[in-house]
Formats: C-alpha cells, sequence, structure tokens
C-alpha cells in the first residue's frame, strides 16, 4: 500500500504545473449598438504570449483595432498574471448575424469556441472619438529601379513613413507615447506592398528601443490598416509600432532616422488580359531622426523616489466599526495613468493601537488607444490593540508627481475606523483572520514525512523502469 501511495504521489506532482497555464476565447455582450465595438478576447493566465493565430472574421463586421491588458494579483506570495488581447469588430450595418465556430491557436494550444448569434441594434448617443493624426511627413527617397520593359511606366505613389510621439518634452519617469506608422493613399494601394516585413521590423524595433527608459509595448500579431482622412484626402494607416516610454534619468530619448523598404510596382502602359500588368520593384521610405528631451523632477527630498504619473485614491474597509482584537481589511487602491510596475507599496506609520501587516497586491493594467491606464490596490490587514477612533490618514499617504500640473503632490486617506470593546492581550495572538490555508489546520493530518520520500519515489520508479526494460528485452529475444 505504501508503495502505491508513493507512485500515485508522484504522477499527482508531475501534473501539478500542466494546471498553471491556461488559454481560453471570450465573446462580447449581444445586442449591440451599430456605433460600438463587438469585442472577441483572448486570454492568457501565468504566461507570456508568444504567438497566435488571426482572429475570425464575422459576416457583416470589419475588423477595427486591437488592445491589450494585464491583470497581476499578488495574495499570500503568490503571483497570478491575466493578460488580455482583444479585438475590436465595427458593424457595417443593422441586423441579426451569425459568429460560427472557429478555434484559434495560442502558443501553440488550440483554443476553441462555439459562437453565437449577434444583433446590431441602432446608433445610440455617443461622443465622437477623434483622431491624433502625426504631423511629420517624410522625404522620399526611391530606390532606382531599372526598367526591364519599356511597356511599363513607374506612376507617383502618395505614401510616407513617420515616427509620431505624443509629447515634445516629457519629466523623469513621464510617459510619452511613441508610434511608427506608414501612411498610404488608398487610390495607390496596388502600387505599393511590404517587403521582409518581419526581418525588417526586428531591426526598426531594436533602433527604437532606449536604454534609459521603461518600456510597455503594444503587441500586435496583425497589421491591420485603419481608414483616415488628411486634408481631404483618405488614407490607410498601418500602425507599424506602438509604445509607451518612461525615463529613467535625464537623457534624451533619442530616435534614430529609420528607412523601410517596400514592393514598388510598375503600370502597364498598355494593359491587357493576357499579359501581366505590373512589373515588382523597390522603394525605400524614410522617417525622420527624433529627439525628446527629458527634464529633471522639482527640488524635493523624494525626487528620486516618487512615481510620476495622474493618479487618484480609491479606499475601502471591511467594516468601519471593529472590536478589539478582530482584525479588517484596508483598500488602498492607486488608480490613474502612469508607470503602474513602479509603484512600491506604502509603508504605513500606525498609530499606539494599530497594527498593520504587509498588504497583498492587485494590479489591473490596460494598454489602449497608446495610453497605458489601470489600477495597482494594496491590501492591508489591519489589527486595533486597542479601543479608540483611528483615521487612516494618520496611518498612511502617498507622495507623486504630476506632469500635468508640474507639482508634486500627496494622497491622503479618508476613511476612520472607530475601535470598541477592552483591550485583551491575550487574545491578540489568536484573533488575526490568517486565512482558508491555516482554517482547515485542524482537519489536516500531523503524521510525520519522511524527508527523502521523493528519493524513495526515484528509486522505484527506478525498479518499475528497470523490469519493464528486462521484459521488453526478454520478448523481444523470443521473437
Amino acid at each position: 500500500m505504501r508503495f502505491l501511495a508513493l507512485l500515485l504521489l508522484s504522477y499527482v506532482i508531475l501534473a501539478l504545473p500542466a494546471r498553471g497555464q491556461q488559454v481560453s476565447i471570450e465573446l462580447g455582450k449581444s445586442p449591440v449598438p451599430i456605433n460600438q465595438y463587438y469585442t472577441i478576447s483572448i486570454k492568457l493566465q501565468n504566461q507570456p504570449l508568444k504567438d497566435y493565430t488571426p482572429f475570425p472574421d464575422i459576416e457583416g463586421f470589419k475588423k477595427s483595432s486591437k488592445f491589450s491588458s494585464t491583470k497581476t494579483i499578488i495574495t499570500g506570495g503568490t503571483t497570478t498574471t491575466i493578460l488580455t488581447i482583444t479585438q475590436n469588430y465595427a458593424a457595417l450595418e443593422e441586423g441579426t448575424y451569425e459568429l460560427k465556430p472557429f478555434t484559434m491557436k495560442v502558443n501553440g494550444q488550440t483554443v476553441q469556441s462555439a459562437g453565437m448569434q449577434l444583433k446590431v441594434l441602432p446608433m445610440t448617443a455617443n461622443s465622437p472619438q477623434g483622431i491624433n493624426l502625426p504631423n511629420l511627413i517624410a522625404p522620399q527617397a526611391p530606390d532606382p529601379v531599372a526598367e526591364a520593359q519599356p511597356e511599363f511606366i513607374e506612376k507617383e505613389d502618395n505614401a510616407f513613413l513617420t515616427l509620431y510621439t505624443s509629447k515634445k518634452e516629457v519629466f523623469v519617469g513621464e510617459g510619452v507615447t511613441a508610434s511608427l506608422y506608414f501612411y498610404l493613399a488608398e487610390e495607390d494601394q496596388r502600387l505599393l506592398d511590404f517587403y521582409d516585413f518581419a526581418n525588417q521590423m526586428s531591426d526598426i524595433i531594436q533602433q527604437l528601443k532606449q536604454p534609459n527608459a521603461w518600456e510597455e509595448r503594444f503587441d500586435f500579431a496583425e497589421i491591420t490598416p485603419e481608414n483616415v482622412t488628411i486634408k481631404g484626402v483618405p488614407y490607410l494607416r498601418f500602425k507599424l509600432y506602438e509604445a509607451v516610454l518612461y525615463p529613467l534619468n535625464s537623457e534624451p530619448l533619442h530616435f534614430p532616422a529609420l528607412t523601410l523598404k517596400m514592393i514598388k510596382y510598375k503600370v502597364a502602359k498598355n494593359p491587357n488580359l493576357v499579359a501581366e500588368d505590373r512589373q515588382e520593384g523597390f522603394k525605400t521610405f524614410y522617417a525622420r531622426e527624433k529627439v525628446v528631451p527629458v527634464r529633471e523632477l522639482p527640488p524635493h527630498p523624494l525626487r528620486d523616489m516618487v512615481p510620476v504619473g495622474d493618479y487618484s485614491l480609491h479606499e475601502r474597509l471591511s467594516g468601519k466599526s471593529v472590536q478589539v482584537g478582530k482584525s479588517v481589511t484596508y483598500q488602498f487602491q492607486i488608480a490613474g495613468e502612469g508607470n503602474l510596475a513602479a509603484i512600491m507599496p506604502p509603508v504605513p506609520t500606525p498609530p499606539p493601537g494599530l497594527d498593520f501587516y504587509p498588504p497583498d497586491v492587485r494590479q489591473d493594467v490596460t494598454r489602449r488607444s497608446g495610453r497605458v491606464l489601470g489600477s495597482k490596490t494594496f491590501s492591508y490587514t489591519v489589527l486595533p490593540r486597542e479601543p479608540g477612533s483611528y483615521q487612516m490618514r494618520k496611518a498612511l499617504q502617498w507622495i507623486y508627481f504630476n506632469p500635468a500640473t508640474a507639482r508634486y503632490d500627496t494622497l491622503h486617506p479618508t476613511l476612520a475606523l472607530r475601535v470598541t470593546g477592552v483591550q485583551d492581550d491575550d487574545a491578540l495572538v489568536l484573533s488575526r483572520d490568517l486565512g482558508t490555508f491555516y482554517n482547515i489546520i485542524e482537519n489536516e493530518d500531523d503524521t510525520l514525512v519522511s524527508l527523502h520520500l521523493f528519493d524513495q519515489v526515484k528509486q522505484y520508479a527506478n525498479i518499475i523502469l528497470m523490469v519493464l526494460l528486462a521484459v521488453s528485452a526478454i520478448v523481444f529475444l523470443k521473437k
């Protein structure tokens, strides 16, 4: 029996790691107004995104932008990360449509969706969203392409490559969005095509990396064109790269001049149905060099430690009135726009009579429309030892620098905790709620387990393998 128990334990141990990684598909809600997006999302738990197949096409809908969000939960020292990639779909007209069952392959794993019926309703009131267009038009310097055949002619194209930054100057720690766009006039779609795109973009991304900045990059496996209008001319805009950069020191962010080689077609002077009407050539597009100066933060005792961004405070107490020796949970949530990864837990300075324990941490990050938004929540367990009224602002505060106002600011709690009862020093040891893990301790087996248990499992496994190998050899020799 002991041998079978050890063997079963070894199988359970080997199976545990596979349960931590999960991939799923999440469909948006229906019905949806025609002026709002329908969404399909893939969710990955505790694993990075390596690759995934394209999102499905939906009849009656057009693919639009994509965005990603990351949720990080730290509870009792265990970290859970959920990455969500969302594809927006714009309905072409009102009506009822069918999203057929489909499969996607994410990180080599196939996930399925049963599909659903989609209903598109009339437009609802909604504020229009403007389009921020880059104002940098790069000079064009085409590579010479020799005409192999005289019947093909080269037409002028209306296209350009440009690097756009959301701000001309930033403070240390302030986020700036860098986006690389390729613009192509709709009427010139047949003149240009991408060439060796993966290798070229790999080189471009390496050139755009900033050694003195924290990078939050927007990953997208598909390059989906957007329809925009510049000075009355309709263009297709291809977003090739997008990231929010947070400078770590006062060194300027330097983006070198970039090049993108494209296939440029010559068109037949006298096209016919028999001969090819295009001839392939090449053209190189250029984006100008760009430098974003970085300013030092104003003088302050904590200048090198404070986070930078636009934040607000949200707080919650699990109970505003509690007895002496009974713990409560206090949530200190920092929400807004900035580098959430740089935010460390505020260190409490509790008044006499209160004990604060290290917090659980939860981080929610959304990367969308060139911005990184989210929240970071610190959940403190608070144990009162003496009766009285306690203001949370006397125990916690959080200082940060707001680049919009160019001033330091402090977030102060507003909640208060009322503690009733009589102080009981002997009850304090057992009063704190330590969680569900410790609630089952009375029902668990306290039998001592040998430190060499895993060595014994290995020995038994080796014996089994040797016996199987010997049996296989005997059968093989007899045959």
